[in-house]
């Protein structure tokens, strides 16, 4: 007998576009790193994307302060104008562009901002082009939004870095956005500037928007120095920057992003945030504004710790026999390929992962969520010491699959 009140099982029908979108790999490691260690599992966990690093001082305080202040209520949708000012003035004074506050909104983080740019843009059969490997958000948006993704393979032995004349030969009069991801999660690759501009021009000749996704913008190694396409003349037609406060100024739980793009594409964003979360939080948006505003020490002490684990991740992992590794050029991941262990036992690098977490306790996130088999990613921003222990565990690993 059916039950007097609530749906039938055949009345439960999810809507499509839920339906043909996935739930973040990177979240269902996380999900099985934390069960493990709820446990009492002594995990050594390389799949957070996220600094080690607490938010600065003067950071926190400014928001004791918005909430000592009242500042708790509703702010404009896009952002309180200060704060939009302080991004524009900001990112012409660190990246040399040159934005106005109508050019910029704030978000509930970068993946927010890029959710409301494609969505805002992207219409059913539109076609995307997206470098491989790719961050894992990139196509399920898309196919969200009804687009189709048109993957742009990148190679090992080229870092990883998009090529604008392979760019140019893959864009069809379906085209409708192209997505570049420098540096880049999860590869840690930094396209050239020459590079860039060579991919903006493919863009501009064929009337096709470029999205910039800069979140690990203040990440990059040796003598690179930030680097943004915004700031080349007359670049600024057909391009959006999505920008993070997340990474620069380890404030990934405040959920503050924002874009940079043509003011009629920002009021378009404004419009489909309004009618989904609103403002950004209050006391989250003052503490961005003195991010904005104040001194960026925390950021080159960040940096120096990365290099020194990066150095130590990647001697590791090129240590262990079979295993083949790039040094990124930025951001905190390592994309190391581990396909020459492949066999009869563990045929994929979706099964390394999970076996890795099942027999020596190490959360990594395969690369098939990130377009690209045979790899793993592993975030470095750990201690040194988990770093050692971690790789001491993959070692011994890896010796008993040959």
């Amino acid at each position: 007998m059916e039950p007097a009140t609530g749906l039938k099982t055949e009345e439960f029908r999810l809507a499509d576009r839920v339906n043909r979108i996935s739930a973040s790999p990177t979240m269902v490691v996380l999900q099985a790193a934390e069960q493990l260690k709820s446990k009492g599992a002594d995990v050594a966990d390389f799949g957070p994307g996220e600094p080690d690093f607490p938010t600065p001082e003067h950071i926190k305080r400014a928001a004791i302060k918005a909430l000592e202040e009242g500042r708790t209520k509703y702010t404009p949708v896009p952002g309180i104008a200060g704060l939009r000012q302080a991004i524009c003035d900001w990112h012409a004074r660190e990246l040399s562009t040159s934005y106005q506050s109508a050019e910029c909104i704030v978000s509930v983080g970068g993946k927010h901002a890029i959710f409301n740019a494609v969505c805002s843009l992207i219409n059913a059969g539109d076609e995307v082009v997206i470098p491989a490997p790719y961050w894992v958000s990139y196509p399920d948006i898309v196919k969200y939004a009804g687009g189709k993704s048109v993957i742009l393979e990148t190679r090992a032995v080229e870092n990883f870095v998009p090529r604008a004349a392979e760019l140019e030969r893959i864009i069809t009069p379906r085209t409708r956005l192209v997505i570049a991801n420098s540096p880049s999660n999860p590869s840690g690759a930094v396209i050239p500037a020459a590079e860039f501009e060579k991919i903006l021009a493919v863009c501009q000749r064929n009337g096709v928007w470029l999205m910039s996704d800069e979140c690990y913008s203040h990440f990059i190694y040796g003598d690179s120095k930030p680097y943004s396409i915004g700031s080349i003349a007359n670049s600024k037609p057909g391009l959006i920057i999505i920008g993070s406060l997340s990474k620069t100024f380890a404030m990934t739980g405040w959920r503050i992003g924002y874009t940079l793009a043509p003011q009629p594409l920002v009021a378009a964003m404004t419009k489909l945030q309004s009618q989904s979360t609103s403002n950004p939080t209050s006391i989250a948006q003052y503490a961005a504004l003195e991010a904005m505003r104040g001194p960026m020490d925390s950021v080159p002490t960040m940096l120096a710790e990365y290099a020194r684990r990066r150095e130590r991740i990647v001697a590791g992992l090129r240590a262990i026999p079979g295993v083949t590794c790039n040094a990124p050029a930025g951001a905190f991941y390592v994309f190391p390929n581990i396909s020459a262990h492949f066999g009869p036992e563990m045929p994929t690098d979706t099964i390394a992962a999970k076996q890795l977490l099942e027999r020596e306790q190490v959360a990594v996130v395969p690369g098939e969520a990130f377009g690209a088999p045979g790899f793993l990613r592993l975030s470095y921003a750990t201690s040194l010491d988990r770093i050692d222990e971690g790789l001491r565990r993959m070692g011994r690993f890896f010796s008993r699959t040959k």
